[in-house]
């Protein structure tokens, strides 16, 4: 295996985990105003992910650092490109962190709804954000034989990209409320299972949709980059199975089959992008791949022998600091630190 397509495999792997792990902080974030009834309650929410929200992010920034030293074409052309739609993510990011922090600081009411929505908007945002983005990848966008990206904000927004912005949205949601299942005390452990249950179909409606869709609005026909074989089938099973058992109140299984949908849903977009990185829509041959947008091989051997000592310890680390906090949090206020 050459090292350009290493990168592109890491890579996909640091998303996959961003997606997995930030995808849960963002459903509990979306939902924090309508199931938390109460301020005790909205705390104990904000609780679950307290420990762990800012590291879930450092897989997005190693991510972005990986993308940056290894293709730094594709870097360029996705931050020129997609520069207001990132920044509207990134500030939605900012906020939502600031509103972590700040909740609790002041018992004021209104002081504390204010930033419980912005906790909500900071987390609904690039949810739907991410969709769009990956959509734009698989589909195209106005590229020049520059790789220079040629277009405007608006070609962006179409139907097939709006569409895989509800299926991140949707199922972070899901995420969100399956984990609120496996990490909160009752009475907001049923009501998550309860609103689990309603989002799973909404999301297994958008999936199913944008599959479809794929093949209408992408050139996967005449142009696949790998051949996914079963795995988008089985990242369809594995969403409907995560419907069977939230219907058996088998949490941990429900959680533990949606991730591994979100895993194989992400897996399929880098395997069918396979060698481009960005879709040129003006043509085909303007396509930015892991060869033309990649940096030298003496980088991309550096950055393997340094991934190869650290990705292991900062592993080991976010392991650990989940076993440490994997009490269910309940209403004492021992458990109550956001």
């Amino acid at each position: 295996m050459d090292l350009n397509t290493l990168w592109f495999i890491l890579i996909g792997i640091l998303f996959i985990g961003y997606f997995i792990l930030e995808g849960f902080d963002f459903g509990v974030g979306i939902w924090l105003p309508f199931l938390g009834k109460s301020d005790t309650q909205r705390r104990m929410i904000i609780n679950t992910i307290g420990p762990h929200w800012d590291g879930n992010e450092v897989w997005l920034i190693t991510a972005g650092g990986a993308m940056f030293a290894a293709f730094p074409g594709w870097y360029a052309t996705l931050f020129s490109g997609f520069y207001l739609p990132l920044l509207i993510l990134l500030v939605a990011l900012i906020v939502r962190g600031i509103a972590l922090e700040f909740r609790s600081k002041d018992e004021n009411p209104r002081w504390r709804r204010f930033w419980d929505w912005a906790i909500c908007i900071g987390s609904l945002l690039p949810s739907f954000l991410w969709g769009v983005a990956f959509a734009n990848f698989v589909e195209g966008v106005p590229i020049d034989a520059t790789g220079n990206y040629v277009g405007s904000f608006w070609d962006l927004i179409n139907v097939y990209s709006v569409l895989g912005g509800l299926v991140t949205l949707t199922g972070f949601m899901l995420q969100g409320a399956l984990f609120l299942t496996l990490k909160i005390s009752e009475p907001i452990q049923s009501k998550a299972r309860k609103t689990a249950g309603n989002i799973w179909v909404a999301t297994v409606i958008v999936l199913l949709a944008a599959i479809v869709a794929t093949y209408f609005y992408t050139d996967i026909l005449t142009k696949l980059g790998v051949n996914p074989g079963p795995i988008p089938i089985f990242a369809v099973i594995a969403a409907l199975a995560a419907g069977w058992f939230i219907r058996q109140k088998q949490d941990g299984w429900a959680f533990i089959v949606n991730t591994l949908a979100v895993v194989l849903s992400t897996a399929t977009i880098f395997i069918i992008l396979y060698p481009r990185v960005m879709v040129s829509s003006l043509d085909p041959t303007f396509s930015l791949t892991i060869f033309n947008s990649a940096s030298n091989p003496n980088t991309l051997r550096i950055m393997s022998i340094v991934a190869l000592i650290f990705v292991p310890l900062v592993l080991l680390y976010q392991g650990w600091s989940y076993w440490v906090f994997r009490k269910r949090i309940t209403a004492d206020p021992g458990d109550l630190h956001y």
